[in-house]
């Protein structure tokens, strides 16, 4: 089975449920109307569907090849890359004025969404450079932004991200790379990065780290990082190539999965760049790229658990086995055992509820540009800061678990890898630790984003009880579901507030469960608004039924879970209290 782009549901999701619609011929996005959403999208699905996905499984058993510090990718791949940069795919969002579309978010992540399911590996590349043209615009002199973010945009040059160290992990605050002042301006970078995503490779005229390191005064812990751009060729002014830079892959990890995406080591020996943002003001300039990385991951999620779905679907159409209870045949197809078709029905339902989070979250980087005074551009900064660790975090985990699933229903023959169906739980595996693991986004939304009064959080239970009173159409059943599960949110927003101060150990134990109980009860909000529009919209009529069907399953397979979350959150650390997990 090949991989079929979901632009039906990607549009569905735009329409009802975002109405992106509003952004059409506004200030911010004067050209983009519905005919130019379409067509970029039908151009995305087109590179996903014929360029991109049979490109996958090439991948995935050839993998990447390091000789003499140069990265050999798979077959195929180099033609992907060269299609990718031709077709303008790295500007979909970038600024016109160097060379980008401007168009919105919510429709960059759409072509991602596709470009991830046909083949995670190979859009592991693009994303980097999504990221790395957003801290450039943000944080780059102007020199900086006409020099690089033009050769981005285009894919003549191409990004990637240096952050983790061998001692360090995910702790900013023991990095050791150095950054010494050259005297004229740069300064020579020394140190060691690992788990580089596409560090090393001749996909692009010029790979461009953007690196953190520490000046020689730099005050101790993250206040003391700055951001360098530490191209591999260097350039001049005018941006032409020189030299080969002191930096270079010394070793390639051998990975559980996404096998095409050479994951680098990568040693820099007084190679030379240049600062990027104020010194010491790294962290800010890297969260910007950070921040962009993991939305990008989530709908990175979202793509695979769409992918796996496909597959397993497909398996459970045409594989027969035993008598079924629905329709009473012997050698039924086995979509037709209920526990098959539960499966089912689960895995697309969540990965349709992760599907809405993500583009929910783009949708206020959108409104935040369309915003018409400071108050409003304020409240969707706090919703996009509130819900990017939601959309990283439960996304993925909702891709393991829809990868899972996806292996469980191919039975025994999902364990044998030519299946197919064991790549996408390899792939999906590492999304949750990637740009942050799941453990740090919930830590991120119980500290930082939740802060001292919940205002973020409360805005959206407002909003959530306003569509209950409002917009249920019907769905009274439902809604008392929803209602319960709001209930549930708004009090473990609540109790985690009134413990942040007198016990930081009771709210950094229910983290995670608080995170999983906003994804749950976003996600089967949106569902429901989805299944509100399906009732009269127009279209095939079987496939708006099923929004209603998957929209039920979610309800009384996921949401009903809100109160023991509750339950846990208000646990705290208690139960670990004393705990030693001896091994003897």
């Amino acid at each position: 089975m090949t991989y079929r782009p979901s632009v039906k549901d990607i549009t569905f999701c735009l329409d009802h449920i975002v109405d992106q619609s509003r952004l059409y011929g506004t200030a911010a996005f004067p050209d983009f109307d519905g005919d130019l959403r379409d067509a970029v999208l039908e151009a995305a699905a087109q590179l996903a569907g014929e360029v991109l996905a049979p490109l996958n499984r090439i991948g995935d058993l050839h993998g990447t090849k390091l000789n003499d510090g140069r990265v050999t990718v798979a077959p195929g791949f180099l033609d992907a890359i060269k299609a990718y940069a031709e077709g303008g795919w790295y500007g979909v969002a970038a600024d016109p004025a160097y060379g980008g579309q401007g168009m919105p978010k919510t429709l960059e992540q759409a072509c991602f969404d596709m470009f991830h399911g046909a083949n995670m590996a190979f859009t592991l590349l693009p994303t980097l450079s999504q990221g790395g043209i957003e801290a450039i615009h943000a944080h780059g002199s102007q020199a900086q932004k006409d020099l690089y973010l033009p050769r981005f945009t285009s894919g003549q040059w191409v990004g990637t991200m240096n952050l983790t160290e061998p001692q360090a992990g995910s702790d900013l605050a023991a990095l050791t790379t150095k950054a010494e002042p050259n005297g004229d301006g740069t300064y020579a970078i020394t140190g060691q990065k690992i788990y580089i995503t596409w560090g090393e490779h001749d996909g692009a005229e010029n790979i461009v780290h953007l690196v953190l390191a520490r000046l020689p005064d730099a005050p101790k812990g993250t206040r003391g990082i700055s951001l360098f751009l530490c191209p591999k060729f260097l350039v001049d002014k005018d941006g032409r190539i020189g030299a080969r830079n002191s930096v270079q892959c010394v070793g390639l990890e051998h990975k559980l999965g996404i096998h095409a995406s050479p994951t680098c080591v990568m040693a820099f020996e007084s190679a030379q760049g240049e600062l990027i943002g104020p010194p010491h003001g790294g962290l800010a300039a890297m969260f910007t790229m950070m921040n962009a990385a993991r939305l990008a991951v989530g709908f990175e999620g979202v793509g695979v658990a769409d992918a796996a779905w496909q597959k397993a679907v497909t398996f459970a159409r045409d594989r027969r086995q035993g008598r079924s209870l629905v329709t009473g045949q012997d050698n039924a197809v086995i979509y037709d055992h209920p526990d098959v078709r539960l499966m089912l029905a689960k895995m697309k339902a969540k990965t349709e509820a992760a599907r809405a989070i993500c583009f929910l979250t783009a949708a206020a980087i959108d409104q935040g540009k369309i915003a018409e005074d400071e108050d409003e551009r304020q409240r969707a900064r706090r919703r996009e800061d509130f819900l990017v660790p939601i959309a990283k975090a439960w996304s993925t985990d909702t891709a393991v678990e829809v990868a899972s699933l996806g292996v469980q229903v191919h039975g025994g023959m999902g364990f044998i890898e030519e299946t197919g169906a064991a790549q996408y739980y390899r792939d999906a595996r590492i999304s949750p630790i990637y740009e942050g693991t799941n453990g740090i986004q919930a830590a991120d939304l119980v500290g930082r984003k939740l802060g001292s009064d919940g205002t973020a959080a409360l805005e959206l239970a407002a909003d959530i009880v306003y569509f209950l009173k409002n917009g249920t159409d019907g769905f009274d059943a439902e809604a008392r579901v929803l209602q319960d599960a709001v209930d549930a949110f708004a009090a473990a927003t609540e109790h985690l507030l009134a413990q942040k101060t007198a016990a930081p150990l009771d709210v950094a134990t229910a983290a995670t469960t608080y995170l999983a109980l906003s994804g749950d009860v976003i996600g089967g909000w949106l569902l429901l608004k989805g299944a509100v529009a399906a009732r009269t919209a127009t279209g095939d009529a079987l496939w708006l039924a099923d929004r209603v069907k998957l929209m039920q399953v979610y309800f009384a397979h996921v949401l009903p879970h809100a109160p023991a979350h509750l339950a846990a959150i208000k646990a705290g650390f208690a139960p670990l209290e004393g705990l030693h997990l001896a091994l003897d």
